[in-house]
């Protein structure tokens, strides 16, 4: 497969919010067409309609991660199979960045520890695009 982690970032550019930019990228990979895919990922860019809650990056990967492997039944087996690899994509972005959280990735929250960084949101983007190709499609 060829990488688009380019392809979301550049969306993101031209104006997608960062959710859209990762989820869109990778929606018809499994089976969603690109209006229904900026529909549904629109709600989460900004942490959350801009609320600054987790990160619209991780939202995004988290909601391929959901296309990928998540529940389709009722019952705890698939719902945790989805949580696990949920979890292990956000420890690996917090791993990188150092939190899932848009106000802290900004530098927008008080408190933060000395020496944190903010980074622009395409590198965000960036991380959750390759982890989506390592992790979902790889």
């Amino acid at each position: 497969m060829e990488s688009r982690v380019e392809q979301a970032v550049e969306r993101f550019k031209k104006g997608c919010n960062c959710a859209q930019a990762v989820f869109v990228t990778y929606a018809d990979r499994f089976g969603l067409d690109e209006g229904m895919a900026m529909k549904l990922s629109s709600p989460f860019g900004g942490g959350l309609a801009g609320m600054r809650h987790v990160c619209g990056t991780v939202s995004g990967m988290s909601m391929l991660a959901g296309l990928h492997n998540g529940a389709v039944s009722e019952g705890k087996e698939a719902r945790n199979a989805n949580y696990d690899t949920v979890k292990m994509m956000a420890e690996a972005f917090r791993a990188e960045h150092g939190s899932i959280r848009c106000g802290q990735l900004l530098g927008l929250e008080p408190g933060l520890p000395e020496g944190f960084r903010k980074k622009p949101c395409t590198e965000y983007v960036r991380t959750c695009a390759a982890l989506v190709e390592k992790y979902l499609l790889g």
